[in-house]
């Protein structure tokens, strides 16, 4: 194993790149950066080693995405840092090859991506980065860094140099403001879904277990939890927002909505019209996998082989208005049902938070940058169709986000499928070379009315496309 302090080059030298935060995607970019002789990068993280949302990693949940969405292998299928490698050198290959398994467990995705992160001898964990502000005179970022011991304290403080910055800081839990000062605090449990297996013992022992959020991750608790309490007296509530515990999309069409060609297509769009496409496919990444869709109703009908009904109440189109405290023991719930105009109180004895994450805000790291980067219509960073924030002219080195431009890319900004692709698409812009040629198109659809891409079969073409003046 390499010795990440042994690599880094004198305090004076700049970096080619500095990458913040150590998640799956910066992961990919470091892996894919480390057989380009002559560029040196280096990524700060700082947790003390690379964990993949722990918290979720529940005995039989699968990753969403086949295994060759890996880091490396839709744009290096040779890579050394490949999932298939990882099988390789852990004597595991043929079992995997026998288990015919497309979808794998998060945990062995975990695995796998820690077993990388241990290897790359560009990462540096327990390092925190403060602040990355602009040298004008010496063209250079300045990254300040703090390095983290192992309780947690501030052992050291730094500056790195870089040419240019890789931001890849990820997402953090998303909580209700209605039931924010309950998370964490003394009593009943109220946890978000990140920490679920931490506080699982606690909420298994709880007479009453309430779990808000309809997408993927309530659902795998949901399931979770039903498995574990006794038939007859399960005492679980589910509820969601959603006007329905709906499927995830996911026909082989409407996966194409997860390719290089749907997110060129999505940046080329106006500010406006992006917006309300996100809006409205929030089934493309929210809804439920079909397969554990099928395992609850599944469970739950074994439930009633003996006659009566589990003790368990489904809803959407609920949403939680207030939230209380009764005493330090219990919590009540204030809950709407939208299509009803109706309203209800719920009490229970801990609730669990499926309520998603969001994108880290960037505006704390980059507080000390001058100039700032330029922001679209309603405040959030603009981002360029190579993944960059748009800094001005007066800024010649380039600072790249990675899972923080859904406003700009579109939905397939937090796939993993899309990660090496777009960590291979930066490397290109970054060298002024092609280390990873990435191919010209990836989709049967075609997205939107492109002269150049319509192949019709008779010698009728359309022709140059222009707007309508009626907007029609």
């Amino acid at each position: 194993m390499n010795d990440p302090q042994s690599a880094q080059p004198a305090p004076d030298e700049p970096h080619d790149l500095v990458g913040i935060g150590i998640g799956p995607f910066n992961l990919s970019l470091a892996a894919l950066a480390d057989p380009l002789s002559g560029l040196d990068a280096v990524f700060y993280d700082q947790r003390p080693a690379f964990h993949w949302h722990p918290g979720l990693l529940i005995d039989g949940a699968r990753v969403q995405v086949p295994f060759l969405a890996d880091l490396v292998t839709l744009v290096d299928p040779g890579s050394p840092w490949s999932f298939l490698n990882h099988l390789r050198a852990r004597q595991r290959l043929f079992p995997f090859y026998f288990a015919e398994r497309f979808h794998i467990p998060r945990t062995e995705y975990d695995a796998y991506c820690r077993w990388v992160a241990e290897r790359l001898p560009a990462l540096r964990f327990g390092h925190r980065v403060d602040a990355v502000r602009w040298n004008a005179r010496d063209g250079l970022f300045e990254i300040d860094h703090t390095r983290i011991g192992a309780d947690g304290g501030a052992t050291a403080r730094a500056r790195a140099r870089t040419r240019n910055v890789v931001l890849g800081i990820g997402t953090e839990p998303h909580v209700p403001e209605a039931l924010a000062p309950l998370v964490g605090a003394p009593g009943a449990p109220v946890v978000h879904s990140s920490d679920y297996l931490a506080h699982r013992d606690a909420l298994l022992a709880a007479g009453h277990i309430t779990v808000i959020g309809t997408g993927q991750s309530g659902a795998e608790i949901f399931l979770d939890l039903l498995r574990h309490r006794p038939v007859g007296r399960e005492r679980l509530h589910w509820l969601g927002r959603t006007g329905a515990f709906a499927p995830m999309e996911y026909s082989r069409l409407g996966l194409e909505h997860f390719t290089p060609d749907h997110t060129r297509y999505f940046h080329a769009l106006p500010e406006e019209v992006r917006d309300g496409l996100v809006a409205s496919q929030w089934q493309l990444h929210r809804g439920i996998d079909a397969d554990t869709a099928a395992a609850i109703h599944d469970e739950l009908y074994r439930r009633t082989l003996g006659g009566g009904w589990p003790d368990t109440v489904l809803t959407p189109g609920v949403r939680v208005r207030t939230a209380g405290r009764l005493a330090a023991s219990q919590v009540e719930l204030h809950l709407e049902h939208v299509p009803q105009s109706t309203r209800t109180r719920l009490t229970t004895d801990a609730v669990v938070l499926a309520t998603g994450h969001r994108e880290r805000p960037l505006d704390r790291l980059l507080a000390a940058l001058e100039p700032q980067p330029r922001r679209d219509g309603r405040g959030r960073p603009r981002v360029d169709e190579c993944f960059r924030l748009d800094l001005g002219p007066s800024v010649t080195g380039r600072i790249y986000v990675q899972n923080a431009e859904t406003h700009t890319h579109g939905v397939g900004a937090p796939d993993l499928g899309l990660g090496a692709w777009r960590s291979a698409s930066i490397l290109n812009d970054l060298t002024g070379t092609e280390p990873y040629p990435l191919p010209g198109r990836t989709a049967f659809t075609t997205f939107g009315l492109a002269e150049e891409r319509l192949r019709v079969p008779s010698a009728r073409r359309y022709r140059t496309l222009v707007p309508l003046a009626d907007g029609t």
